[in-house]
């Protein structure tokens, strides 16, 4: 049997804020397995135990780049180890420069766009140089660029940790600014069912189905309350199928609104900051701690 150590437990703790003895049970269950110990507890707990999705785990912003036509754009994230950086003015002309350029130049990668000429020198030099004078890291991550079917509308929200650039086609500028808000509010995985992976909707049949079984629903009920599940599942994580933020009868869904405006969606973009990426948290208590200690330790070895 896999040994089960603390920092397991602890890891699985922040993944899913499920107590100590609880993600201790699921890890022994799973053999130590993390994936299969998180789905453990999405069949105790239900979604208590899904916190790590929506968390934000690393410092930075992301900036959009629209073209006067509403043809062409590009959004674009860059990290930082501080919020206090994140709000740099210098920094945040680095972020909007790049986003300009994703769009204007169409780089192939990370790679690509730093290699593109900026002020006196390129992308990479100014980072490098930004870093130097900042005393702080900061790191290119990842970017989209756009040409639309119809129109670009975006929206950036929360000292742009959130960006949002959506594709849609008919319609007026405030029905895509509307949902472009909902995307940031609702973060929808998908546009409809066809971009949510198998892997995902058979891991919530899964679920779905040891949870009717532990509620001692009869066997031959599981496989229709499962599909029950993922529709509905299905439902809110889909921009199509979520109920619109702004319904005024808390009904009517975003595939409702744009038949009722004669429009559709072609696509979209959302980005959080830090998305998946694990931050290292210090204890700066611990460290302050940990330095008297020390000091300590080497006036008594002087002595």
């Amino acid at each position: 049997m896999a040994e089960i150590t603390a920092s397991m437990v602890k890891e699985l703790r922040e993944k899913t804020d499920a107590p100590m003895m609880e993600c201790k049970k699921a890890l022994t269950e799973a053999a130590g397995d993390m994936a299969k110990a998180e789905e453990i507890l999405r069949v105790k707990l239900g979604n208590k135990a899904t916190k790590a999705a929506a968390r934000v785990a690393a410092e930075g912003v992301v900036a959009i780049h629209v073209a006067g036509d509403g043809k062409l754009g590009s959004i674009f994230e860059i990290n930082s180890e501080t919020d206090f950086v994140a709000k740099n003015d210098e920094f945040l002309k680095l972020a909007a420069d790049c986003a300009r350029l994703v769009a204007e130049k169409a780089p192939a990668d990370v790679a690509a766009l730093s290699a593109l000429p900026l002020g006196e020198g390129t992308v990479e030099s100014t980072r490098t140089a930004l870093v130097g004078k900042i005393g702080e890291n900061m790191s290119i991550r990842r970017f989209v660029r756009v040409e639309a079917k119809g129109k670009l509308a975006s929206y950036v929200h929360g000292g742009a940790k959130i960006g949002v650039l959506v594709d849609v086609v008919g319609g007026d500028e405030q029905l895509a600014k509307d949902i472009a808000m909902h995307i940031a509010a609702s973060k929808p995985k998908a546009l409809d069912s066809s971009g949510v992976s198998a892997e995902l909707l058979d891991t919530e049949r899964r679920i779905a189905i040891e949870k009717a079984r532990e509620a001692g629903k009869p066997e031959a009920m599981l496989e229709k309350i499962a599909e029950g599940t993922v529709q509905k599942y299905l439902k809110d994580v889909t921009l199509l199928g979520q109920v619109f933020v702004k319904a005024e009868d808390g009904k009517q869904t975003i595939e409702q609104l744009l038949k009722q405006k004669a429009a559709s969606v072609a696509g979209f973009t959302l980005f959080i900051v830090g998305e998946g990426i694990e931050k290292k948290v210090s204890d700066f208590a611990a460290e302050v701690a940990a330095q008297a200690a020390a000091a300590k330790k080497d006036d008594t070895e002087k002595q």
